[in-house]
Order: structure tokens, then sequence, then C-alpha cells
């Protein structure tokens, strides 16, 4: 990972949904939280807290600290806490993500130990197809309790916040069984990971200057072709990609969680003419900023 920059914690209860800053548990679908994020997620980590990935359907790169995987669902992820990791996830993945305070988990370790083969989890990629009777079986089970997490977290009855952690106790003792079956890595080159991390840490600092692709790679000193193929070889996108990607996660951002009108939005994301940044959003979105907004209010743009 590149050493020059802090490594962004996020904290998902304070960034993302703070009606839950507190909260021992947190859990959305994965659709709304790439969202808000965005597909391609850069280096991060979550201090304090274990995230689990689980993806029903779809293909995702990950980055679990140096390792490569790229798997697709069912299968899931797990980042226990301050372990740096990225990942891309395809347009039409879904799933789960849970987001657990590192307490309940060491608890359940305390309960037992053996859910761990040593004394730290370790971060795990585990796909759920193919699997042996023993393991499929606590496979199906995991599926279930996140359909029924998924369930109890939209419910107002009784015992809410006793069914959740009971089910999030469940869940993660599936998840520790089922980490015995992770993945190897994939072998990839550190160089290329470092360039890939230090080129999202660019898009971060200046995609708001609307930077043209010669001027990054010139701040990395490496071709445009260098980039992007390491861009392609890592993330499946092309480097230009992530860029207005960045720009479009912005965009959708402030549709959703500000009262800007589009005119305001466009200036603040460095566009200079209002037109110009419709046509853009509706190239990328399929719809114009106004219909996006309409429809995210009325629960249908996903």
């Amino acid at each position: 990972m590149n050493e020059r920059q802090p490594i962004p914690n996020i904290n998902i209860g304070q960034v993302y949904d703070q009606r839950y800053s507190d909260a021992e548990v947190h859990y959305d679908k994965l659709g709304n939280l790439a969202g808000f994020f965005g597909r391609n997620m850069p280096v991060h980590r979550h201090d304090r807290f274990f995230q689990v990935h689980y993806v029903n359907s779809g293909t995702v790169r990950v980055y679990l600290d140096d390792q490569q995987y790229v798997e697709s669902g069912p299968m899931f992820f797990l980042t226990p806490p301050t372990i740096p990791h990225s990942f891309v996830t395809e347009p039409d993945a879904d799933g789960h993500v849970l987001t657990v305070r590192q307490q309940l988990v060491w608890q359940l370790l305390q309960a037992d130990p053996s859910l761990a083969p040593g004394p730290q989890v370790a971060p795990a990629c585990v796909a759920l197809s193919g699997l042996e009777p023993k393991y499929a079986a606590e496979a199906r089970r995991l599926a279930l309790l996140f359909g029924e997490l998924h369930r109890e977290i939209n419910t107002g009855e009784a015992g809410r916040e006793a069914a959740l952690q009971s089910l999030t106790r469940l869940i993660m003792t599936s998840l520790l069984r089922l980490c015995a079956r992770s993945l190897p890595a994939r072998q990839t080159r550190h160089d290329d990971l470092q360039l890939f991390h230090r080129f999202n840490e660019l898009i971060e600092a200046h995609y708001l200057e609307h930077w043209p692709l010669a001027r990054y790679a010139r701040g990395l000193g490496v071709t445009e072709a260098r980039l992007n193929e390491v861009c392609r070889r890592i993330a499946d996108l092309p480097s230009k990609r992530l860029i207005l990607e960045r720009l479009m996660q912005e965009a959708r951002r402030m549709l959703l969680f500000t009262g800007s009108s589009a005119n305001e939005i466009c200036y603040s994301l460095g566009f200079k003419d209002p037109a110009y940044f419709s046509r853009f959003f509706a190239r990328y979105a399929q719809m114009t900023p106004g219909v996006y907004r309409q429809r995210q209010a009325q629960g249908l743009a996903r």
C-alpha cells in the first residue's frame, strides 16, 4: 500500500448513516452503499469495526491489504479492523454489507477461540458455490440469515434490537466458520497496486479541477498508456472512466443528500455550463439530474 499518505478511516455510521453513529451494528444493501460511495472504492480501513460484503451476484475485484481476489457471487469478503482494503463491483452486483463493532466479535472468540485459527481474525474472501457438503450447508444458512437480517432491519416490531444482535452473532459465527475456505490470492505486481492507489488519491484531490488524463499521468510519473494498462488490469476499467465515476459519485451524492439545485451542483463540481453537466450526467446515469432525484425520492433509482 502507499505509505506516503495515511490510509483513510471510514466510519459508516458517521459519513453514511448518522442514525447509527453509535450503534454496534450497521446494515444496508450493497447497492445502496454503492450508490453513495461509488462502485470503485479506493483503499480505506475501518478502525474498531469488522465489515463483511456478501455478494449475491455480479463480479467483485477485491484487494485485502496487498492480496488480490476476483470472484463472482455468491461470495463474501471479510475485513477485520484496520486492514486496508479496496474493491470494484460490477454495476449489477448486489447483496448485503454488515459492519460490526469489534467487541461483538471478540465476545464470540472469547467464548470459543476455535472460531479463529490464530490469535487474530485474518481477512478472507470466500466463494460460496461448489463447496463440499459441510461448508455448503453453512453457506445456505448464511444466505438465510442475511435474508432475515434484511427483513428485521426494516421492521419496527417489538424486540427488533435484540433480534438484530442475535442475528448478527449468528452471521458472524457462520462467516468465521466459512473463512476456513478462503480463496488463494491472485498474484499482482506491488508496483501496479501502488500506482493504482496513488492515482485514486490524485483523483480525490483534483477531480473538481477537471484535470486531463495527461496531467494525472504526469503527476504520477508514468505515460497515459501505462496508467490505462494498470487500471484495466486492476479495476477492469479505463483510467479516464475512474475519473468520470468519481465526478458521477459526487453528483449523485449531492442530488440525494443536499437541497442544492442542479445548476448549483453543476458549478460546485467544476462544470461551467449547466446544459453540459445535464448531458454528462444523463450519459452515465441514463437520466437527467432532475429525473434521477425524483426517482430516488420515489425509491426507484438504484
